[in-house]
């Protein structure tokens, strides 16, 4: 898996993305479709001053009207990180009544929780913590490291959607403010991956894999999103999309105004996560992420090319922060080295090789998305 041994090897001539994603394409001009669509949707979801900023005094407005008859007018899940820490901080500041979430799935660093804490404390949000039954959510992970596809963190990915949406649900609140945004995560390889809503192809790894039964685990589905979207009125709103967001800005607000402390990558502030993106991913797949997030961050102009390729040449991981994580995570999840190498060394395979509900999942979503004018 990977780079296609057929392919000769090429590498994006404006951004830094490359034959590693195996359904990537190149025009004449070496430029490749991940960026060429990144400037195509920037009509859609980038910042375009007066403009944006009228949308965002009506978002707000309609915000409070719908959530005057509710203790909270939005949700936002805290993490830790800086997309989400950020949004907490705008929320503040644009008055909104917030109830701040976060998922807690056993893999949290000391970083996190301390920049989590120093977020709820100093802008004086509500606070609801969701933590996962561990012997669940460990076997469902087993489940996926074992299953051999790409993409592991779909046990978390989907429990805290779904968790998102049941405590709206339960506090009425209509809308979900989210870290996730355009400037910076809008470029990602679907070869890399695949869609974390889609619970039967999660249940059908947990029913090959798995041995612990679902008993609280949350899960989603699409007639359960379709409930709380639709019947429940819940929207997600990629409130970052409203501002010139410039990740270098953020991480200085919130250091000066929060106490927030860096962690030193993208989605680092789970020890999983990190080992995931820096070790397993590329071990296994040869999938490198920093490839996608350096070259969102060419394409909104936050670095440019040369930068990005030299900060490729830079140590992801450091020998001994990679000792000390693989040692946690395979105690955590009660492997020897035996397994863990087992694991490890099986050959990769596709999303596809399980059951899913693609095409199912492809044809409503293409509908709700050409209602919406997209």
């Amino acid at each position: 898996m990977g780079q296609d041994k057929e392919r000769s090897y090429q590498q994006c001539t404006r951004c830094i993305m490359d034959t590693t994603d195996i359904e990537i394409i190149f025009d004449v001009h070496g430029h490749c479709n991940h960026c060429s669509t990144y400037f195509e949707e920037s009509k859609y979801y980038s910042y375009k001053g007066k403009q944006t900023d009228l949308a965002l005094a009506k978002l707000v407005a309609k915000i409070k009207e719908d959530g005057k008859n509710s203790d909270y007018d939005c949700m936002v899940g805290v993490s830790g990180g800086v997309d989400s820490t950020y949004v907490a901080y705008l929320t503040g500041k644009l008055g909104l009544r917030v109830l701040a979430f976060h998922f807690d799935n056993g893999w949290n660093s000391e970083l996190a929780v301390k920049n989590v804490e120093n977020i709820v404390k100093k802008l004086k949000f509500d606070y609801q913590t969701w933590v996962v039954d561990w012997d669940e959510f460990r076997d469902l992970q087993l489940s996926f490291l074992k299953s051999s596809v790409a993409n592991a963190e779909t046990p978390s990915d989907h429990a805290f959607l779904a968790a998102t949406y049941k405590l709206c649900s339960k506090y009425n609140i209509k809308y979900i403010l989210s870290g996730s945004n355009f400037s910076t995560e809008g470029i990602l390889a679907n070869s890399w991956g695949y869609n974390a809503k889609d619970v039967k192809h999660l249940k059908a790894i947990h029913r090959i894999f798995g041995k612990v039964p679902f008993k609280t685990y949350p899960l989603l589905g699409f007639y359960r999103e379709l409930y709380y979207t639709y019947f429940k009125k819940i929207k997600m709103i990629r409130l970052l999309n409203y501002f010139p967001y410039v990740k270098e800005d953020a991480m200085e607000v919130i250091q000066n105004e929060l106490g927030w402390v860096y962690y030193g990558g993208k989605h680092y502030e789970s020890v999983f996560t990190r080992f995931f993106q820096a070790y397993y991913l590329p071990t296994k797949f040869n999938y490198d992420k920093r490839l996608a997030h350096l070259s969102t961050l060419i394409c909104s102009g936050q670095i440019t090319r040369d930068d990005a390729l030299l900060e490729m040449k830079q140590e992801s991981y450091p020998k001994e922060m990679f000792a000390q994580d693989k040692e946690y995570v395979m105690k955590k999840l009660g492997l020897d080295k035996s397994e863990f190498e087992t694991i490890l060394n099986a050959p990769p395979k596709k999303y596809s090789d399980y059951p899913n509900d693609e095409k199912r999942l492809n044809f409503i979503y293409g509908v709700y998305n050409k209602l919406r004018g997209r």
